[in-house]
């Protein structure tokens, strides 16, 4: 009995910011390989951001995501998604 529990929590999901963190290794991943091939960044972050709304749409609806997309521009002009960060 004990076998199989330690079965089943080898298959318990990972918590939320660990998967997040292995998504994120994952598509870094098939970025830098992309880029590789030639593919230009541009062209990546469009193809990225349809996949990933696509995603979201099939998941919660096209009206939350619509709700969420709205709070973007602030998010982007506050610097969230500026990998360059102030050194000092």
């Amino acid at each position: 009995m004990s076998q199989q529990s330690s079965f089943s929590s080898a298959r318990d999901p990972l918590p939320d910011h660990e998967q997040k963190q292995a998504a994120l290794s994952y598509l870094n991943e098939a970025w830098a390989e992309a880029r590789h091939d030639g593919v230009d960044g541009d062209c990546l972050a469009q193809a990225s951001l349809f996949a990933a709304f696509a995603e979201l749409v099939g998941t919660y609806g096209e009206d939350a995501v619509a709700k969420f997309v709205e709070g973007l521009p602030g998010r982007v002009r506050n610097g969230e998604f500026s990998l360059a960060l102030a050194r000092q």
